[in-house]
């Protein structure tokens, strides 16, 4: 059951993005030729009066086929025959679709909430090794992990985590002065002899009004934003490889993992899928920002590089260089998700 709420999850995710492409051009009179989602063979397509319709084989991708897209036309209606600030929000509507959708399924879950855990400590575990003044103490309000703000209680737990037990540079606010604890170091116990590790922190209970709950629900959906930011980084850096990352096949076995977590009630699979879904949403609207040739991002720096180069040459860029720089990144694309999905059904036999 939840593989194939996966499934409709994800494709609902393509269908939302090509969905913001869609409107935007119709809203400028652009002609689209063909409305899709999904990629490979045609199942299913309607004719419009000027639209073609289709529902493909593959539920990795879709696409809004505007005419004139990667080259120049004498049609008045083409894409490329806009305005640049209308090519924009043609360009941009789509990811802003997907971070709509992600912002608010994640405030229809938020609104479930009776409270939220805050940053500042309340109480430690008996046993912490607390070392006085240069340690955290009660009181505390954890406002940075190695650089990273701390809004909630599960910030500090993520960045910690994500410390990997190395010694972090803590930014606390101590009766009522900045507190800087470097190279602190934290590692999670085993407390209260029950087998579980935590790092003996107790922190604030907030009560959750509906402006709490809409402060929740903004942060959450940023955090996302920076969740996306910090594996790109780990994925640069080299600390995270080819080997970690997710297409279509890993998202789908990684929101069916979620939906069969013994220790959950249905009600809690469901909300733990919908937050899954929230977040590849919110990823989803990020990585088709990058300034990557084929995806959107690309599309804007290009539009936006062109700008430049014909004010200073006063020449006019035929839009088929840049088609061929985008069919060319789309074949790599293709290549690397071809790459990412062997990973992911390596790993899926592999459990």
């Amino acid at each position: 059951m939840y593989i194939i709420i996966a499934i409709l999850a994800f494709g609902f995710l393509i269908a939302i993005h090509e969905l913001g492409h869609f409107m935007a051009a119709k809203a400028f009179q652009v002609k689209v030729l063909e409305f899709s989602i999904g990629m490979g063979p045609r199942l299913l397509k309607k004719q419009g009066k000027e639209t073609l319709y289709s529902l493909r084989a593959l539920p990795i991708g879709g696409s809004c086929m505007m005419e004139g897209e990667d080259a120049e036309t004498d049609d008045a209606r083409s894409f490329t025959a806009q305005a640049r600030w209308k090519r924009f929000i043609i360009l941009f509507a789509g990811a802003f679709m997907n971070f709509v959708a992600g912002a608010l399924i994640v405030l229809v879950l938020v609104s479930q909430f009776s409270g939220f855990v805050g940053n500042t400590v309340t109480a430690l575990a008996d046993g912490f090794p607390s070392d006085g003044q240069s340690s955290l103490m009660t009181g505390d309000k954890i406002l940075s992990v190695n650089g990273e703000k701390i809004y909630y209680s599960r910030d500090f737990s993520m960045f910690m985590s994500l410390a990997g037990g190395k010694p972090v540079d803590l930014v606390v606010l101590r009766n009522g002065e900045k507190t800087t604890l470097d190279n602190y170091t934290l590692e999670p116990r085993d407390y209260d002899g029950n087998g579980v590790k935590r790092y003996g922190l107790t922190f604030n209970k907030i009560d959750a009004t509906v402006g709490e709950k809409l402060k929740y629900s903004g942060y959450t959906t940023l955090n996302f934003v920076r969740l996306t930011r910090v594996s790109l980084s780990m994925l640069f850096s080299g600390s995270a490889g080819l080997k970690d990352l997710s297409g279509p096949v890993g998202i789908v076995s990684a929101i069916n993992q979620v939906g069969q977590d013994p220790t959950s009630t249905t009600a809690e699979k469901l909300m733990n899928v919908a937050n899954f879904c929230a977040f590849i949403a919110v990823t989803l609207a990020v990585m088709n920002l990058l300034p990557l040739p084929a995806l959107d991002g690309g599309r804007i720096f290009f539009m936006a590089v062109t700008f430049i180069i014909e004010r200073i040459s006063r020449r006019h860029i035929d839009p088929k260089y840049e088609g061929y720089v985008h069919a060319a990144g789309f074949v790599l694309l293709l290549g690397l998700m071809a790459v990412v999905m062997f990973n992911d059904i390596v790993k899926l036999f592999n459990g």
